[in-house]
């Protein structure tokens, strides 16, 4: 059973839920437009050993709109989370967006990160490069989508279907119903219906990761980190130089690459992520 609860900061507040007390605090941090609930798959292996405190990032899910949406903003969001609602040295699991906030918690409040668990982290793909990549057209038509007209999941759903997206790999654009099953398309649908459409715009214009280097917070990380690359023909966001050198600066770094799937490990490939994941928990 998880209890929904409300953190105030500053002039908003961030939802987040928290699950049974069954051991040391492990925070999730969810990906770009999406919600806490997109970490379900992971939930019931994770929480018979660990306090599960899965956060709603501002402008994303039951969290409060806010006026700004760069990797900065989010990541002094989860800094203040962890400092007031984590009594004892976390685990902090990211994908995506929270990969990278993940690397700027565990930067930040050394002593109140136990290891971080790095899904997949975009790093600087969706910064400044993001016109060569083919996020650049999915964002914009997430956006244009909740811009548009007042959300409604069944409609949204259908939309998000025949959504055209590019190849990584260059080759023939392909719609987005063919890359994913109809019930995450619905789940998509109900996280794009809680988004502010505000989120999107800073990532479309390659804005970003203003003010945000990964790499100087990857050299003050000193705890255990599981650094996991999804293959970059299927969708991952990760790119091979990105993560040599995150390999590189990170000291206590467990690399591992998941070929069989793209960006969503967690959902694509669950198995595999929960088996690297516990794995990587259980040596701590």
């Amino acid at each position: 059973m998880f209890t929904e609860r409300f953190f105030r900061r500053g002039d908003h507040q961030l939802a987040y839920a928290v699950g049974p007390d069954h051991g040391p605090p492990l925070v999730l941090l969810h990906g770009v437009a999406r919600r806490w609930q997109d970490f379900v798959p992971l939930v019931p292996a994770l929480a018979t050993r660990w306090k599960l405190l899965a956060v709603d990032h501002r402008g994303h899910g039951r969290s409060t709109r806010a006026e700004r949406y760069r990797v900065v903003d989010y990541a002094v969001d989860a800094v203040d989370f962890v400092r007031e609602n984590v009594s004892e040295p976390a685990v902090i699991f990211g994908h995506s967006l929270g990969a990278m906030v993940a690397l700027a918690v565990a930067a930040e409040l050394p002593l109140a990160v136990r290891a971080i668990v790095l899904e997949d982290p975009p790093l600087d793909t969706l910064g400044d490069q993001i016109a060569h990549t083919p996020y650049q057209a999915m964002f914009t038509a997430y956006y244009d989508l909740i811009k548009a007209s007042t959300p409604d999941v069944d409609i949204l759903a259908a939309a998000l279907a025949d959504v055209l997206l590019a190849s990584v790999a260059g080759g023939p654009k392909m719609k987005l119903g063919r890359l994913r099953d109809p019930a995450s398309l619905r789940f998509m649908a109900r996280c794009l219906v809680d988004l502010d459409p505000a989120v999107l715009p800073p990532l479309v214009a390659g804005q970003w990761l203003d003010g945000f280097s990964w790499q100087r917070l990857a050299e003050r990380v000193k705890c255990p980190v599981l650094l996991l690359q999804g293959n970059a023909a299927l969708g991952g966001m990760l790119s091979d130089t990105d993560a040599t050198m995150a390999s590189a600066l990170l000291s206590r770094v467990t690399h591992v690459r998941v070929a069989e799937t793209g960006h969503l490990l967690h959902w694509q490939a669950t198995e595999a992520t929960l088996r690297l994941t516990l794995a990587f928990l259980e040596s701590l």
